[in-house]
């Protein structure tokens, strides 16, 4: 598969339950896609004129295609997608979570940037986590050897890449014969 098909089938897991921006330039490069989650919950008293209270859950996922990624690439595309998502978050007091997402699909990935991958960790409260907090998450997948890498706050999201492009591997997590 080329990068190109393993964005499309991607995307199309995405689509789902987030919202698709194809060509996304940001401030200090751009993405082939960006995809887009937004869940509110709210509680009312007798009508929904009376909200006692409201959570907003975001993420922001930015996918990045290369033949071959290097540790100064990597560094810099963490750098962009982590301010990219940081200006969209807007903390208020119903602000729960945010979650900024690097999901990288290359032919190659050099082992000084799969170690980056692996130790990359970014977590910031708003106002002592009164109006929330953010996390950011990285998930990779290497073309050539099939192998998937992520920070450990990154889980979902390889889980998310290994169920759609590992052969070995069924919806529900078992091993197929």
């Amino acid at each position: 598969m080329t990068k190109e098909e393993c964005l499309e089938r991607l995307l199309n897991a995405y689509s789902h339950h987030y919202d698709i921006v194809r060509d996304v330039t940001v401030e200090g490069g751009s993405y082939p896609a960006e995809a887009i989650f937004f869940l509110r919950d709210e509680n009312y008293l007798i009508s929904r004129k009376h909200v006692l209270n409201a959570v907003e859950n975001h993420e922001y996922v930015y996918f990045y295609l290369t033949d071959h990624l290097d540790a100064e690439t990597l560094r810099q595309q963490i750098e962009v997608s982590r301010a990219a998502g940081m200006t969209n978050i807007k903390p208020d007091k119903e602000h729960m979570s945010s979650f900024v997402t690097l999901v990288i699909l290359a032919d190659t990935i050099d082992p000084e940037a799969k170690a980056i991958i692996k130790k990359t960790r970014f977590r910031k409260n708003f106002r002592l986590a009164l109006h929330g907090w953010m996390e950011y998450h990285i998930a990779a997948m290497e073309i050539s050897t099939q192998s998937f890498l992520s920070n450990p706050a990154g889980k979902e999201a390889k889980k998310l890449l290994e169920m759609n492009f590992n052969p070995r591997q069924t919806k529900k997590g078992r091993v197929s014969q």
